[in-house]
């Protein structure tokens, strides 16, 4: 195999949960350019519309599915529809991830603090108890969660959001050791700050978060979500075959203080 083709997706189906966000889309988009067909999986049914029609508006093959990832019967029907569509399931991408407003424990309540857990982890572990049957039977595949340089690290009124990316990279681990004998790799993406629509929650603009977090980066700047795809195209393609319960940081150097 060229080294070239390594890198492609060819004749591979994928489901992006989370797949309308800023780094969602853009691996929805890399999968498609890369030669998959892609599931476009996300709570905002109209947002996923927008990536599976940009994906085919190039010549690309997509389909958009709302799912609420927190629901066992929403998680198994969309990958039922994704299969369904398109014969087979090789690749899962799990990144949807709820928005919370921060805080100490002291902050939250019970009812907030499941909430971020139930989309975060309880979300990756639905998809993944749906997918894995489907995806050890057209031979084996990769499941990647994107976690954060801060399921590595801490940060102040992070509790929750600390507590469930380093909950991914744990079962991660625990996943690839499960599931080898299935041909199945599973790892979690861990980018830094990206300049995305969720920088907004925490900063006025854009701009502002750039001035912001950028610093923290040994690269002195905010990722994009094309860099992050790029690195989600590594790890479900074959060109990271001996490569399972990791956790690849792209975090321009966040972690690296």
């Amino acid at each position: 195999m060229k080294t070239i083709d390594k890198f492609l997706l060819t004749g591979k189906v994928a489901l992006v949960a989370g797949g309308s966000g800023g780094i969602g889309r853009a691996i929805c988009a890399a999968y498609a350019e890369a030669g998959a067909a892609v599931a476009c999986v996300d709570a905002n049914a109209d947002a996923a519309a927008d990536t599976a029609a940009a994906i085919v508006k190039t010549g690309g093959r997509a389909i958009a599915i709302e799912c609420d990832v927190t629901s066992e019967a929403s998680t198994r029907d969309a990958v039922e529809r994704t299969v369904a569509e398109f014969g087979a399931l090789q690749v899962l991408v799990n990144g949807a991830a709820g928005s919370d407003a921060g805080g100490t424990v002291l902050d939250y309540d019970l009812a907030m603090w499941n909430r971020v857990f139930a989309i975060n982890v309880n979300g990756a572990f639905l998809m993944s108890k749906w997918a894995i049957p489907h995806i050890a039977r057209a031979g084996g595949g990769s499941i990647i969660h994107i976690a954060s340089q801060l399921g590595s690290v801490g940060a102040p009124d992070r509790v929750a959001y600390c507590g469930t990316k380093g909950a991914l990279i744990q079962m991660a681990k625990v996943m690839a050791m499960d599931h080898a004998a299935q041909n199945i790799r599973v790892n979690t993406l861990s980018p830094g700050a990206v300049e995305t629509g969720r920088m907004l929650l925490r900063a006025a603009t854009m701009q502002q978060a750039r001035e912001m977090y950028g610093p923290k980066h040994v690269l002195k700047r905010l990722g994009l979500p094309d860099e992050i795809a790029s690195a989600a195209l590594f790890l479900a393609a074959d060109a990271s075959s001996f490569m399972t319960g990791a956790d690849l940081l792209v975090d321009g150097g966040y972690t690296a203080w």
